[in-house]
């Protein structure tokens, strides 16, 4: 490098702060956790991340009472229970069926590790999990879940309880239906809609609208069945982690 060059410009390197001179965040108020499954402990680390304390980790399942989750111990859910909670259930009808019951402050949490653009809205209860990308003015209903490494691109719409498992990635201007759940790594172009509770399968690739309540595999996606409950995620899709 020419010292004093016209031409080149040397880059001056910033200090480091010096180790142990910032003093930890505070800690934020303390969140319940609905659930404690294997995407609660997915939720309990996004909470952590953000600086929350789990003020409890709540379940119907009587097995799992005294369980330790990540450090708190699972208790049986308080119907009449109040203050902040997040619903840590993968289960499109079950997370909707609890946010129904419970009387929470229901939290929105996004992953530091995320991008939220701010023209993006995010509703209630709703989780961003680590490297996932919320593009321009999408707007993300109640209790929807954009599962790691997720991306929704610019003015997609997502509606209630819909659940964005791993690795999905949606282009401009999708619109996703209450309760459907997009598997593991599938895709959808530009403008397509996917019905109300469907299924579109791991690895699928929507290049047309779904109806609701159908199950869609392949690539090109194809519907091959119709759903008979909104119960049936786990069986097609991928990662629904309850």
């Amino acid at each position: 490098m020419i010292q004093g060059s016209p031409y080149l410009r040397i880059p001056q390197r910033r200090p480091e702060p010096e180790r142990g001179s910032m003093a930890p965040a505070p800690r934020k108020e303390g969140v319940v956790v609905i659930g404690a499954g294997g995407h609660a402990k997915v939720v309990i680390s996004t909470l952590t991340a953000r600086g929350f304390s789990i003020a409890g980790v709540l379940d119907d399942d009587d097995t799992k009472w005294g369980m330790d989750a990540h450090g708190t111990r699972v208790s049986r859910i308080e119907r009449e229970r109040g203050g902040s909670g997040i619903i840590g259930i993968g289960d499109n009808a079950q997370r909707r069926d609890m946010a129904r019951a419970l009387s929470f402050e229901w939290r929105t949490v996004v992953h530091p590790s995320a991008f939220v653009h701010p023209s993006a809205k995010l509703g209630r209860g709703t989780v961003v999990f680590a490297g996932a990308v919320v593009q321009p003015d999408a707007v993300i209903g109640d209790h929807v879940i954009v599962n790691t490494g997720a991306t929704v691109d610019h003015d997609c719409i997502i509606d209630d309880y819909a659940h964005l498992a791993p690795g999905v990635h949606l282009a401009g201007s999708v619109h996703v239906g209450e309760g459907a759940f997009l598997g593991i790594g599938s895709v959808a172009i530009a403008g397509v809609r996917i019905g109300r509770w469907s299924t579109l399968g791991a690895g699928a690739v929507a290049i047309r609208d779904l109806a609701d309540g159908v199950v869609a595999v392949g690539v090109p996606a194809r519907a091959r069945r119709t759903k008979k409950s909104h119960r049936e995620d786990r069986e097609d899709g991928g990662d629904s982690r309850s």
